[in-house]
């Protein structure tokens, strides 16, 4: 017997923000890492010791991020193609600053000039710091609302442009995701490295935990005060059939702050968004580098899962048509392709865990300055 179709639902809006801080948490600190280069490495020797801190393992973290796309392909199709309608040149900017990457890591010490191996180093900061504001603003611009809406067909129709997302709160929401991964960035590297690369580190650390807290706690004034939210007039069946144009949504100032309303409990997620950076920022100064890691990703799993919760049940809010909003009761798969896809996640989620907990293990240890002028590249 399939289970309530209304829990499977919550299920996967809640797997779906599993994924996405699973790989905020993962790749945090590699693009953080790269997004850092150029500032806390100075010599060519300095740069391949940060590179390699992360080379080993940043690859396999690309995978939360395609588990991530996939679920939300297959569980809510409706959100995969209002989103990639309407971010598609974001989208666009985010995969061509990633292909960067792996490209810069190849052939960065392909050849001994040192014109060259600056250019990959800059490459490689820009390929960490553009996915870095593009995620901030897009979140950022979720909680203002998407122009897009649905005809009766239920094509999607988005009415905006990509400059159009670069509005002050989307940039303060961009400024809220690069603080946050500098944050995690430079922590991992505090940790990882040792020298003047790991001295450089703690104090960017310091700084970048602090701007976090503020410019997300600045960024919870704006939505609290001067944003609206969306709420769901009427009843609206957690049971049935999609379709996001059987609702009405009204938009109100505050509406986002209803579920914590709702559920004080629910305050732990904003809490831990200003909190934690700034535990972290105090504790990789007293060089407690895996206590200082921790509470780094306490602080992203808390700024993501603020984001979330107050969406909750929203998952695309349409600033343009309301009414057709996608929710999480109106914009999902089947009930039976939902099952299907629970049992195949709970097979293969765990298997991801396990291998990169495995890989992560395997690579312990600091990347030392000493060790890797010893050789050219161990990538």
């Amino acid at each position: 017997m399939l289970p309530d179709y209304d829990l499977l639902r919550f299920i996967w809006w809640a797997l779906l923000g599993t994924l996405l801080i699973g790989f905020a948490l993962l790749a945090a600190y590699d693009i953080g890492t790269a997004m850092l280069l150029t500032t806390v490495a100075r010599s060519d020797g300095e740069r391949r010791q940060v590179r390699e801190s992360i080379e080993a393992n940043w690859e396999g973290h690309q995978v939360w991020f395609v588990v991530a796309g996939g679920a939300s392909f297959a569980a809510w199709p409706l959100l995969y193609a209002a989103s990639f309608s309407g971010f598609y040149l974001a989208m666009l900017l985010v995969l061509l600053a990633l292909i960067l990457r792996p490209v810069g890591f190849n052939f960065r010490d392909k050849i001994a000039d040192k014109r060259w191996r600056t250019a990959w180093d800059w490459a490689l900061a820009v390929g960490g710091f553009v996915p870095a504001l593009v995620f901030g603003v897009a979140f950022g611009n979720l909680l203002q609302g998407v122009p897009f809406g649905f005809d009766r067909d239920l094509r999607v129709t988005y009415s905006g442009g990509f400059l159009d997302l670069l509005n002050p709160f989307g940039i303060l929401s961009g400024l809220v995701s690069v603080a946050m991964l500098a944050m995690h960035g430079a922590v991992w590297l505090a940790l990882k490295t040792d020298g003047a690369v790991a001295a450089r580190a703690g104090r960017i650390a310091g700084f970048a935990g602090i701007a976090a807290a503020l410019l997300f706690a600045l960024a919870g004034i704006w939505v609290a005060e001067g944003i609206e939210g969306y709420v769901i007039g009427g009843t609206l069946s957690h049971t049935g059939a999609s379709n996001p144009l059987a609702k009405s949504v009204t938009r109100e100032f505050g509406a986002w702050l209803g579920n914590f309303h709702v559920h004080p409990a629910l305050i732990v997620a904003p809490v831990l968004g200003i909190a934690a950076p700034l535990v972290a920022a105090l504790l990789v100064r007293f060089r407690l580098g895996v206590a200082a890691l921790l509470a780094s990703a306490l602080g992203v799993a808390g700024i993501i899962a603020t984001a979330g919760v107050s969406l909750f049940p929203f998952l695309m809010p349409s600033s343009t048509h309301p009414g057709e909003s996608l929710t999480i009761w109106d914009a999902s798969s089947s009930r039976l392709t939902l099952f299907i896809m629970l049992i195949a996640t709970g097979v293969l989620l765990p298997i991801i865990v396990v291998y990169t907990g495995f890989a992560l293990r395997v690579m312990r240890g600091p990347v030392r300055l000493a060790d890797v002028e010893r050789h050219e590249s161990r990538y």
